[in-house]
């Protein structure tokens, strides 16, 4: 139930399913990838990286390994316990590259960012630049 643009190329194993991958993509080993998420064109997500329900990933970007993407907040004391009405969406522009091990809770980054290694990023990022730390705060513009 994945629907695949033109030319992706897939390292087994991975666990795909209810996603769109655009064309020219890279998806590596031991990733995952949930339903009702989108992968634009030419991105690359490299090993063991996980990527939650409601997560949009724009065109021409890097994801590293084992980064993280988190989906519920636990709002309310613990897991959502499958109540979908309490996750919260995230949304990646264009061009972003994320370094291996970052964690990116529900939050919109603007397209030509770049996410350091190790960053947890807790709230939208609206102007270009390179983001560290945790919480990942603005290091320089771009």
């Amino acid at each position: 139930d994945v629907n695949f643009g033109e030319g992706v190329k897939i390292v087994a194993p991975v666990n795909l399913y209810g996603c769109t991958i655009g064309s020219s993509c890279f998806i590596g080993p031991f990733v995952e990838i949930q339903k009702d998420v989108t992968i634009g064109e030419k991105t690359k997500i490299q090993s063991h990286t996980f990527i939650c329900g409601l997560v949009e990933i724009g065109a021409n970007c890097f994801i590293g390994h084992g980064v993280m993407f988190i989906n519920d907040l636990f709002n309310g004391g613990g897991p959502a316990q499958g109540d979908k009405t309490k996750w919260k969406s995230t949304s990646i522009g264009n061009n972003v590259s994320i370094g291996s091990n970052a964690t990116i809770l529900p939050v919109t980054i603007c397209s030509h960012t770049v996410i350091g290694a190790g960053a947890v990023v807790t709230k939208d990022i609206t102007e270009a630049g390179v983001y560290a730390g945790n919480p990942a705060k603005l290091i320089r513009m771009l």
